[in-house]
């Protein structure tokens, strides 16, 4: 009997843990556009805390085939200066890095380096950010 109820209790807990939505930034990486020796990269962001997020502040890097960084670039990509506002709860929201690269690239990548909350609270980007990278 004491078996069954165990087996019970973790079955429900692997429920209730599989049903749990984990909160945070989302960013959908568009595809790179070169112009000359000028690269845009848009991002797609949407915030899925149930704060607004007052900054974030993320990196791109522009990558050649064996992974060496050709370009980066940071930025606040919400807030963090004043013409950059804060992103609501549940809002979607752009943002377009431009990078000078001399060599060509094939690859690029994005690391959210710090998200602060309303009230100035810090999130975790290791925890709270899902990148999902641009369609090929």
């Amino acid at each position: 009997m004491k078996q069954s109820r165990a087996a019970a209790v973790v079955t429900l807990s692997l429920i209730l843990l599989a049903g749990v939505t984990q909160a945070g930034l989302a960013i959908k990486l568009g595809e790179s556009k070169t112009y000359g020796q000028k690269t845009l990269v848009k991002l797609e962001m949407q915030n899925t805390f149930t704060n607004k997020i007052e900054s974030a502040r993320g990196v791109l890097f522009l990558l050649d085939d064996s992974g060496k960084v050709l370009s980066q670039e940071t930025r606040w990509i919400i807030g963090g200066t004043k013409d950059r506002p804060a992103l609501a709860a549940g809002a979607r929201t752009s943002f377009t890095f431009v990078l000078q690269s001399k060599a060509p690239f094939t690859k690029t990548k994005v690391t959210i380096t710090r998200i602060v909350l309303e009230g100035g609270r810090l999130a975790d980007p290791s925890k709270d950010v899902q990148i999902e990278p641009a369609a090929k």
